[in-house]
């Protein structure tokens, strides 16, 4: 089989402004499972949530929804406040955290999709923005806008919560809190409230993470199950809690992804994907640049 060089280009290109969202997607997985030990299963239903959010205020304001995203990321991550707090005093102070705090996740998820349902009905929806439709070329590879706007905005946010946990005291205190939750308080550093602020910041991430997908495709409520895998399949990839990771893990996930699609066929793309997963497992379970 003959591969030409422009359908090479335009495929490594698509690739990799894919797998800048994917890792916009995941980076909050990292943080509340990676790092927390939270099995957050209904990350991908606040992305969707995200979404919505944003394309309500695109919709009726005509506002850029990844600005929407930003602006409003601090509700988000009030939420996530409020949603660790339940779940803590209901399951992870009570040790119950490894099945029912699983099952409280799929409560959320479901109950936030059927709410979606129920304001928006089961219809796609998009947005409209000035770079949507605009397709920048460089010879004979293609950057579609409406990808590579994304991409900046996902691996900036990526780098941005990098530097946070890595820079400060607080990011520090994330690290170390899966690690021994015993010598962060004889530290002085309440290992719960700590917790606390990474799963809040874990949400804040899928918001704009939502604003991302919906300027990338329409969307409709149910669609965020289709996430359910590829965020955690980008995080155990990457390395348990490894941020440079989940952005490799994602960028690697999607050149297979955009390879598979361009040359086999989109069906193929999950299969060849997950198929990398278990294969960097095999040889290296802690993950690309686990610990």
């Amino acid at each position: 089989m003959e591969f030409p060089t422009a359908l090479v280009l335009n495929a490594i290109v698509a690739g990799l402004l894919l797998g800048g969202f994917y890792a916009a997607v995941s980076v909050g997985i990292s943080i509340s499972f990676g790092m927390l030990d939270v099995v957050n299963i209904a990350h991908p239903a606040f992305i969707i949530l995200g979404s919505y959010v944003a394309y309500s205020f695109n919709d009726r304001m005509g506002v850029d929804p990844i600005v929407v995203s930003i602006v409003l990321s601090p509700l988000f991550f009030a939420f996530g406040l409020l949603l660790y707090r339940i779940y803590y005093q209901c399951f992870e102070k009570r040790g119950q955290e490894s099945l029912r705090g699983l099952a409280f996740f799929f409560g959320i998820l479901f109950i936030t999709e059927v709410v979606l349902v129920l304001v928006f009905g089961v219809d796609y929806r998009l947005v409209g923005t000035a770079y949507s439709s605009t397709t920048l070329h460089l010879g004979a590879v293609d950057f579609p806008l409406r990808l590579a706007v994304p991409f900046v905005v996902a691996v900036t946010m990526v780098v941005c919560v990098q530097l946070y946990l890595s820079r400060t005291f607080f990011g520090r205190a994330v690290l170390a809190v899966a690690q021994d939750q015993l010598a962060l308080r004889l530290m002085g550093v309440n290992p719960i409230r700590v917790k606390e602020f990474a799963f809040a910041l874990s949400i804040a991430t899928a918001g704009v993470a939502g604003a991302l997908l919906i300027v990338i495709q329409p969307v409709q409520p149910a669609i965020g199950r289709e996430y359910i895998g590829l965020v955690f399949a980008v995080c155990v990839l990457g390395g348990m809690g490894s941020i440079w990771g989940t952005l490799l893990g994602a960028l690697i996930l999607g050149l297979a992804e955009s390879f598979t699609s361009t040359f086999f066929g989109p069906s193929w793309a999950p299969a060849v994907s997950f198929g990398i997963l278990l294969a960097a497992l095999a040889f290296k379970p802690s993950g690309l640049l686990g610990r």
